[in-house]
């Protein structure tokens, strides 16, 4: 079992049976227990129950009938908190996916584990998660996700049987996250739960309701003024078959549910239109339901946290609570006592890990809430939930910021601008050697001032969302302007190079797309993230030596991100280094061994063997892993296009035509399928069709071509018109 001493402080979670004169409450062994729940009695005489945990990504709480009949009804997840107890008051600690996340499974705050964001952080196997701590216990454990940023690199697979992350083939240089419908997640999810034969932990998350808005027929169109609700009325839906399949098959009367979400969505509010900037409670007040048989419909108006998850199912499993654990279990809570833990503690920490801007932390303690920011701010939640007037001019600062600095102590004080790792200066003397990089990073700032707050910020940020927008519609030279305004008044800003470098790489760019990544890179000197695009982009440039140098400084940050390995193989493939490939893509599989883009390329390196040599076992190889490529993800275009490419060069000509075409449906945009559809139908003498092929080829990149390459179409097309 993990054990993981806390730093300056060991948290009581027990004070004796004196607390309670009449409440029994769950201990790790004996007869059944009895749970007070107000005048009520709950006699637990099983206490071997499933526990089905429930994520919804982005969702507010404002959007759940149980909560709020304003904007839509949530049938079914009302009928699961008419029957337990709803939390009216819960926060997230974090207004982001993989630090909530990680809060809720390791019941500690990101001040412990040290996550603060999405990227750039795994957790460490030294942390006790909810799913290693219920295996102890004898239950089979399982989850189900629904997008990238919990995907199972970043180490919230510790202690599940499956870890169910089969949501696609992510694209580094997009613009929003890869993602898998709620049905999609819930499927596979019902079907581990029916195989189950004893008591089991199932972890679902749900990720619609995260921007882009997008919810399928006919939500789309009921919701057409609101799709995010739209969203919100799917993922209802959806839950509403999880639901009646544990109904039908008597497993609901013996499962504890916990539903929540990992944070909220801004729409607007403070000037937020999305989260993982602010800290208000747009984004970080989340819905929370608890159910177990024997509940009945309560609601309850004490604040309580993610952190409070963990032990609040240790206790109503019967388990006892690990020592370290920081939340406390909410079990005494509903029987009407106070929360012994008073302050809950919260950050929106991303604005200063990437853009280098004030960093955001706060409590929340009874009605009060404090947000530490060079602008401070001081709320009334009793009279002011919504945080329209600050009270902080007319409130005791210091001793509010005293309070901060002693809970923040009192949960571990981890700096988390500590977790990631500096640039060396042997790097730095590569790079400057390269081009790359001018100066190095700014230092760390020892006192933020009112232009460096977030809300004086925010026009920053919002600029670069619209950017993102207006390149979705069309507009691409008006996003190219406000990139390019953002990033000359920001010049830490690293979303706003990223994005724009994005835009100079899909329309031809290329040059254009290296240049504004070198000069992020001269402001922003030891930044993984611009590093990795400078490092993905370079190859098309045909420059992969240099990519090399860069990637293989990403791997030495980050040795955990099987992305960087991965691309690394593809810049040894281009310089012709096949074993260097090979190891970095074998790498790759190794942290990630459902990376199905790994196993495509290694597909292309044992096809490249066997088209050079004839050698059978490459072709196998080849193959074996193509096929393996498309198991993982039958979206990927590029296996399919691969595996179409060693069957034609064994004769299997109407096989490989069968895949490309498959591949080009999936990916119309796919330039290597239209050129070996007009190649093999030329092949089959089909001149006709092969022309067809090789025009569109021509007409979509022509201009990216060398001379050697159009002069080789030219011909081709001229081949084919011949009578």
């Amino acid at each position: 079992m993990k054990f993981v001493l806390m730093r300056s402080m060991i948290i009581p979670l027990f004070l004796g049976l004196v607390l309670f004169l009449f409440s029994c409450l769950l201990l790790e062994a004996g007869p059944a227990k009895s749970v007070i729940l107000g005048r009520e009695i709950v006699k637990i005489k099983n206490r071997e129950w499933n526990v089905l945990l429930i994520t919804i990504d982005t969702l507010r709480t404002d959007r759940i009938s149980a909560y709020s009949t304003r904007h839509l009804q949530t049938p079914h997840i009302d009928g699961i908190a008419s029957k337990g107890v709803v939390f009216t008051k819960a926060y997230a600690h974090n207004p982001l996916t993989l630090a909530s996340h990680v809060n809720i499974l390791t019941g500690a705050t990101p001040l412990y584990h040290g996550i603060s964001d999405n990227a750039g952080y795994k957790l460490e196997d030294r942390f006790l998660t909810i799913a290693e701590f219920l295996k102890e216990k004898d239950y089979s454990t399982g989850a189900f996700v629904g997008a990238f940023p919990l995907d199972s690199r970043f180490g919230l697979d510790q202690g599940f049987d499956v870890y169910d992350d089969s949501y696609g083939t992510r694209n580094p240089l997009g613009f929003f996250y890869v993602e898998r419908r709620a049905e999609r997640v819930i499927e596979p999810a019902i079907e581990w739960m029916k195989e189950q034969t004893g008591k089991w932990f199932c972890w679902l998350h749900l990720f619609d309701p995260h921007q882009p808005y997008l919810p399928p027929a006919p939500y789309d169109e009921k919701f057409r003024d609101d799709l995010y609700s739209g969203e919100v009325a799917y993922v209802d839906d959806q839950l509403g078959r999880v639901f009646s399949v544990l109904k039908e098959n008597h497993v609901l009367e013996k499962t504890l549910i916990v539903f929540t979400a990992d944070h909220g969505e801004g729409l607007g509010d403070h000037g937020e239109r999305t989260h993982s900037y602010f800290a208000y409670n747009s984004t970080i007040h989340v819905p929370f339901i608890l159910y177990f048989p024997g509940l009945s419909g309560k609601r309850i108006d004490a604040n309580v946290c993610h952190i409070d998850i963990f032990p609040t199912i240790c206790e109503v499993l019967g388990y006892r609570i690990p020592d370290y654990v920081q939340g406390e279990s909410l079990i005494p809570i509903i029987n009407g006592k106070k929360k012994r833990n008073s302050s809950i503690y919260f950050e929106s920490m991303s604005p200063h890990l990437n853009r280098g801007w004030a960093p955001l932390s706060g409590f929340i303690k009874g009605d009060l809430k404090y947000i530490h920011l060079p602008v401070e701010e001081v709320y009334d939640l009793k009279k002011d939930f919504h945080e329209l007037n600050n009270l902080a001019g007319s409130s005791d600062l210091k001793e509010m910021k005293k309070s901060l600095q002693d809970l923040e102590g009192n949960l571990g004080n981890e700096d988390p601008i500590k977790r990631r790792k500096s640039i060396d200066s042997e790097s730095l003397t590569k790079f400057r050697a390269l081009g790359y990089i001018s100066g190095s990073s700014p230092p760390k700032k020892s006192e933020y001032t009112e232009k460096d707050d977030l809300k004086t910020l925010l026009p920053l940020q919002n600029k670069t969302l619209d950017g993102i927008m207006l390149h979705q519609v069309g507009q691409t030279e008006k996003a190219i302007a406000l990139f390019k305004q953002v990033i000359s008044e920001s010049k830490t800003f690293v979303m706003a190079y990223n994005s724009l470098a994005n835009i100079y790489r899909e329309t031809g760019r290329i040059e254009e797309a290296i240049q504004v990544l070198r000069d992020g890179l001269a402001s922003n000197s030891n930044n993984v993230a611009i590093m990795s695009k400078m490092g993905i982009i370079l190859p098309e440039a045909n420059r992969s030596q240099e990519a090399i140098e860069i990637l293989k400084r990403c791997t030495d940050i980050e040795d955990f991100n099987p992305e960087y390995w991965n691309y690394l193989g593809i810049a040894y493939y281009k310089t012709g280094q096949l074993k260097n490939a090979s190891e970095a893509y074998e790498k790759a599989i190794e942290l990630d061994a459902d990376y199905a883009l790994a196993y495509n390329n290694i597909g292309n390196i044992y096809l490249a063997v066997y088209m050079k040599n004839q050698e059978r076992i490459a072709y196998d190889l080849a193959v074996r892993n193509f096929k393996k490529a498309i198991e993982l993800d039958p979206e990927l275009a590029s296996a399919y296009n691969g595996l179409a490419g060693a069957y034609r060069k064994t004769g299997r000509i109407d096989d490989a035509i069968f895949l490309w075409e498959k591949s080009l449906e999936l990916d119309p945009d796919f330039a290597f399928p239209v050129y070996n559809l007009g190649a093999a139908y030329l092949e089959r003498g089909d001149r006709h069709q092969a022309l067809e092929y090789f025009e569109t080829y021509k007409a979509k990149n022509y201009d990216s071509l060398s001379l050697e390459e159009k002069e080789q179409i030219d011909e081709l097309i001229k081949q084919c018109r011949k009578r």
